[in-house]
């Protein structure tokens, strides 16, 4: 009988979802995962104690399986997979190391949910234009699916997008465990639009809860948000999809309302009236609905779909309209 053969996995990003990331894919026995992460003392902990210091410190991470290294090009080298899990804000700055040979022949998966700020590009566009990388190289990680659950091995789902139906299959098979189960779908710019725009959603119902705004609109809101991202998503890219999927309404509801959604909890401080600069301070954390806002308004001049929302979110992060102003004016758009 035929061993499986081993695979090697490179994850970039040393916070919550890369270590999460990194906790699934060490389940398999013929994974090798190389860890780049930007700190050094990160790494010597890591190597040290088996856990990371900063996110989900109560997971172990085996040491036979996974490797630590502070040089992008050593995690890299020889990887089959290459999973970027970076906030698509600081992604460009690690990114710059490589060359269009370090990734050629490698599969590159991304798990980023949110677009490169102020070239309002998907993290899949972006790899191709800046590193030659095919599209049918190329996959998206998409919920619903948080990492804070992932750490205490409850049972999760994850859809992995891709145009190259094996592609898919092939990393959703390292990506199912004990704990998590992965599918594959054909929809790569669907879901990796989808992702970005419920990180917006979420926000914003984080903002309409500070501001005092019960259950009753909240499920009114996601509902008219689902049909917004709809509207984009056809827009952008038409075809024929399936939106009550998990890939999309459920990736949706839970970052819109779960205790552990970093967007909910960065637009809850804003609807209480923290600025900008003050949530994201106390948050240290990166809310990627705070990018995603001006990238999906400036592509949205293109194409001019109504996303009341997504506008309303807009206004107040980034033209300082008063969030009880914008919410009180959003009530009459929706049903």
């Amino acid at each position: 009988m035929n061993q499986p053969q081993q695979q090697k996995v490179a994850v970039i990003g040393g916070g919550s979802w890369a270590t999460a990331l990194v906790k699934i894919l060490s389940e398999h026995s013929q994974v090798q995962v190389r860890w780049w992460l930007r700190s050094q003392a990160d790494i010597d902990h890591i190597k040290t104690f088996h856990h990371n210091p900063r996110y989900l410190s109560d997971v172990y991470l085996s040491p036979r399986r996974v490797k630590p290294c502070g040089k992008i090009r050593d995690a890299v080298r020889g990887a089959d997979y290459v999973v970027l899990a970076l906030p698509a804000a600081f992604i460009q700055e690690p990114l710059q190391k490589l060359t269009s040979a370090d990734l050629r022949g490698k599969r590159i998966v991304s798990a980023i949910k949110g677009m490169i700020p102020d070239q309002n590009k998907l993290v899949t566009d972006w790899m191709e234009d800046t590193y030659g990388v095919p599209l049918d190289d190329m996959c998206v990680i998409a919920g619903p699916c948080h990492a804070e659950e992932v750490a205490l091995e409850k049972q999760s789902y994850l859809t992995i997008a891709s145009t190259n139906p094996g592609c898919a299959a092939d990393f959703a098979h390292l990506m199912t465990c004990r704990y998590v189960t992965a599918h594959p779908l054909a929809d790569l710019y669907g879901v990796e639009y989808a992702a970005v725009m419920k990180n917006i959603v979420a926000l914003a119902c984080g903002i309409t809860h500070g501001l005092g705004y019960g259950d009753n609109f909240q499920a009114v809101m996601v509902s008219n948000a689902m049909l917004e991202i709809r509207r984009f998503v056809t827009a952008v890219d038409p075809r024929e999809r399936e939106m009550s999927a998990s890939a999309y309404l459920g990736d949706l509801l839970v970052t819109a309302y779960s205790q552990f959604s970093r967007n909910r909890l960065f637009g809850n401080m804003i609807g209480r009236g923290y600025s900008v600069k003050a949530a994201q301070l106390e948050m240290k954390m990166i809310a990627e609905g705070y990018y995603a806002a001006k990238s999906i308004h400036v592509l949205n001049q293109q194409y001019g779909v109504d996303m009341p929302i997504t506008e309303a979110a807009f206004r107040i992060l980034y033209e300082g309209e008063a969030p009880a102003l914008a919410m009180n004016e959003l009530k009459g758009y929706l049903k």
